[in-house]
């Protein structure tokens, strides 16, 4: 009964206010009937405890004694809940063990060295910018110690590298006295310096680093990186876990004993945001298992002016770890030697389960929300109590002199030793010191920038040869005794008739850029709902034996004998937290083609925080690049409002565009212009231009996201084929497909209407054309590339065609898709051609608050009226 339910009867609390006290008169005593007799009767202890220490018989007096001492003092252990007994073995000995929580005097005195510097850092700023946002750790200083304790142990436990993220609430101490990042580059951001770099940067309490130190406990190297974040809070906590994994996946790091994370929390946001269940549940799947997180729970008792009785349902914020079975250490705050003790048991439990485990530091926030804010507006008695509490370091300190462990001069020093450094420091920044945005980035790529032109970019074509070889590997079933579907015997055979005739279809595109990336030495990642097979059953790159389960054939991952690892995983039911998680694993090595795939385009809404927050402004707020990739399946198939739009409208308004100023166009100009833009948005209609967009990931001289649209129904469109001849050497990918038709390459004066357009709508439109045979008067002009905008080539088209009027085409409807966007830079290329006359207009559905009629007689009504609008006059 202690062991199960003594956490609820600890005094967590600092503050003493929302703690249900111990019944030490006889609660126990009651619920099993003990007398007073029976207190000093011997019992043999079970070998499922380790009270007895040396001792096999104890009175019930001292046994209930021992384990209210464990149970039912400062830490509150849970963790009943697991089903594994060897787990509930080792917890039970490393805190029922007698003596087992004892520090020695040389510990004593780090652990206050520590408390104090965490303490003297939030007093040092609050002196020196007493007006500025800051948010503080005071009230849980003791979280320094705790960090320091699981980073100290884990590096003795073999562990080189650690990846953390955290809220704002005390990333400046972390950043400090954890990762130990030079004061005067913090102080610097307090003195609002302009940057000397590019970026434009972010307040200083999201903002990350990476650095390598020694540590002493161990005398190893370790590499800290702190991830940059936005405050939507625990956003950061699947990116820290795919940033973790792939720094184990390019180590070889299999088992996670070379690098692990450190996820921290505060108490309203862990029990509040569904993406700390989404990274719960990554933590023990295949492709996505970090080996284990430590997570560290700020637990202020409060979320902004909410109190947990109204921000949760659950008796604690730590609940949600219940469901991945994770071990659960509630200690309270201004006990620094449990804490430690925890911390230290957190880290071993890590490295020996590789499993998460949970500190919950039951702690309280001394002000307000920030620096300047009042908080007895909401809770006045908390701040009442708060206002008297003494900070746990000079208790902490008294504690110490009483035990006659240091002196009042010892504790004078240290002070006084720490002060000094920040006094130094702080003058050092009143010189001239530059600021560089540069010094915060979390993800440093060394060796990568600077080995190539930023004027150039490699290759994507490739020789025929190779695409042969991909191909066949790709369409050839797997050896005998793998048993395969009879329908992929079909599939696979119409691949191989196409590599021979030299054509390729969506599928094949993707498995020759993924192969030909592959054998140069480039990791491939394709993670998301379904990939393995793909959405519309069109991929297929790992095939299941049909009498054998877990008998798996990955025909990419046999294509050369040293080729580089091909990783195809099915997701979890999760987008915000797995396109998290490919963000974070993406920053890690730009030598990666790393992609999310949604299981339909529309799904990336629930994934928007990822997409608004990380991905399109990342470089801008934090000089982080990233070359991940979002293939999002969009087109309307008449199949209603759910699944039809991927909402390119949305990507294109993120995207970091002058639509009023016509670019000077040089040698350099596309180039360029992927270089300066913040990410590239592309719906490509053929299977080359697939192709090459996603070989160009790779060759470019720096990375971008990418953002593409793909399509549905031109997956299996007679059609949507490309040739070999465009995917050979001196081929690439094409910003803007003019119309290269017969009548109208050869004849173009007799061209009267250029229609614009993008995507899939092309081959609906090129069959309407047809059937109105207007072959000769209407060229039909794609923008692969929306963004960044191709002007030049736009400007080009136009002037072939001086006397044609000029359409933009969308299946979308007004208010959607692309118009909104490329209105004002059409006409920006217009006026650049003095062709304001021009007559401009716009085919397409009318606007609507949803992406599609579900009525199918009004969708093809719809249809009927797109292309009427489109060939409308002539």
């Amino acid at each position: 009964m202690i062991k199960i339910r003594g956490h609820y009867f600890a005094k967590l609390d600092p503050l003493e206010i929302n703690v249900t006290n111990f019944d030490r008169d006889g609660a126990w005593l009651r619920v099993h009937q003990f007398e007073e007799k029976d207190m000093d009767r011997l019992f043999k202890l079970p070998n499922t405890t380790f009270i007895g220490g040396d001792e096999s018989v104890l009175p019930l007096r001292e046994i209930l004694r021992r384990l209210e001492n464990v149970y039912c003092r400062h830490i509150g252990v849970e963790y009943m809940f697991i089903n594994n007994l060897e787990q509930c073995q080792w917890i039970r000995q490393k805190f029922e063990t007698p003596g087992i929580m004892d520090l020695n005097g040389e510990k004593k005195k780090t652990l206050l060295a520590r408390l104090t510097r965490s303490h003297k850092f939030e007093e040092f700023l609050a002196k020196k910018w007493s007006s500025e946002k800051r948010f503080g750790l005071e009230g849980c200083e003791v979280l320094i110690p705790s960090m320091k304790e699981v980073i100290d142990n884990s590096s003795v436990l073999g562990i080189d590298s650690i990846v953390m993220g955290m809220p704002h609430r005390g990333r400046l101490n972390v950043l400090a006295n954890v990762c130990r990042k030079p004061l005067e580059q913090i102080f610097a951001q307090f003195n609002s310096l302009e940057p000397a770099d590019e970026g434009s940067g972010d307040v200083k309490y999201h903002l990350g680093m990476s650095h390598e130190r020694l540590n002493r406990k161990s005398n190893r190297n370790i590499k800290l990186a702190l991830v940059a974040n936005p405050s939507h809070l625990e956003a950061v906590d699947p990116v820290v876990q795919g940033k973790t994994r792939a720094e184990q996946f390019y180590l070889g790091d299999s088992q996670g004993k070379k690098v692990m994370s450190i996820l921290l929390h505060g108490d309203a946001a862990f029990a509040g945001q569904g993406v700390v269940y989404e990274t719960f549940h990554l933590s023990e799947l295949p492709d996505y298992s970090t080996h284990g997180t430590v997570h560290i729970v700020v637990n202020n008792q409060i979320g902004f002016t909410t109190d947990p009785r109204e921000a949760r349902s659950s008796p604690y914020c730590t609940d949600v770890a219940r469901v991945v079975n994770a071990p659960i250490f509630h200690v309270n705050a201004d006990d620094p030697e449990a804490v430690v003790h925890v911390s230290k048991v957190a880290a071993e439990w890590r490295a020996k389960f590789g499993k998460d485990v949970v500190i919950d530091l039951v702690c309280y926030r001394r002000n307000g929300h920030n620096e300047i804010d009042e908080p007895k507006f909401t809770q006045p008695l908390m701040y009442t109590k708060i206002r008297n509490t003494t900070p746990a370091v000079h208790k902490y300190a008294k504690k110490l002199i009483s035990e006659n462990v240091v002196t009042e001069e010892y504790v004078k020093q240290l002070w006084e030793k720490y002060d000094n450094i920040l006094t130094e420091a702080y003058k050092n920044t009143e010189k001239e010191v530059k600021m560089y945005n540069r010094d915060w980035l979390d993800s440093p790529w060394h060796g990568f920038f600077g080995t190539r032109s930023e004027h150039k970019c490699d290759p994507t074509g490739v020789d025929e040869e190779t695409l042969r070889h991909i191909g066949t590997k790709f369409s050839t079933p797997p050896p005998d005794p793998f048993k395969i579907h009879p329908g992929l015997k079909r599939i696979l055979k119409a691949r191989m008739e196409m590599v021979e005739n030299r054509q390729l279809d969506w599928a094949l595109a993707e498995a020759l850029a993924f192969g030909s990336l592959l054998k140069e030495g480039i990791h491939v990642r394709l993670s998301g709902q379904d990939v393995e097979r793909g959405t519309f059953s069109h991929r297929h790159h790992v095939l299941h034996h049909q009498t054998m389960d877990k008998s798996t054939y990955r025909p990419l991952c046999h294509l050369y004998a040293d080729q580089a690892p091909y990783t195809v995983c099915n997701s979890s039911l999760s987008e915000y937290g797995v396109l998290g998680f490919e963000l974070g694993f993406s920053m890690t090595n730009p030598n990666a083609l790393v992609m999310w795939e949604a299981q339909f385009g529309d799904f990336n809404n629930t994934a928007q925080c990822i997409i608004d927050q990380f991905i399109c402004s990342g470089q801008a707020k934090w000089v982080r690049q990233s070359g991940l990739i979002l293939l999002l399946p969009h087109g309307m198939e008449g199949m209603g409002p759910e699944h039809s739009s991927a909402r390119p409208e949305r990507f294109l308004q993120l995207c970091a565009v002058d639509s009023d100023e016509f670019p000077v166009i040089d040698e350099y100009f596309s180039l360029k212009q992927l270089h300066d833009i913040n990410m590239i948005v592309a719906n490509c209609s053929t299977p080359a231009n697939m192709f090459h967009i996603l070989r160009r990931q790779i060759a470019l001289p720096f990375r971008k996201p990418l953002v593409v649209f793909t399509p549905k129904s031109l997956l299996r469109h007679p059609q949507c084929k490309s040739s070999f001849d465009e995917l050979l050497p001196e081929t690439e990918f094409r910003r803007l497909l003019p119309d290269e038709t017969e009548p109208i390459r050869t004849n173009p004066s007799s061209v009267k209407r250029i229609i614009l357009c993008t995507g899939k709508v092309y081959y609906e439109l090129l069959k309407e054309r047809q059937q109105r045979s207007l072959d000769d008067k209407v060229a039909i002009v794609r923008v692969e590339q929306l963004c960044p905008f191709p002007f030049d080539l736009l400007r080009d088209e136009l002037s072939k065609y001086p006397d044609a009027d000029l359409i933009w085409t969308q299946e979308e409807h007004k208010n959607q898709g692309y118009w909104s966007y490329v209105q004002p830079l059409i006409q920006t290329t217009l006026r650049h051609l003095n062709m304001e006359s021009k007559k401009f207009n716009y085919a397409g559905r009318a606007v609507s608050a949803s992406p599609a009629t579900g009525n199918k007689h009004i969708h093809k009504k719809e249809i009927e009226k797109l292309f009427a609008d489109s060939f409308a006059g002539l």
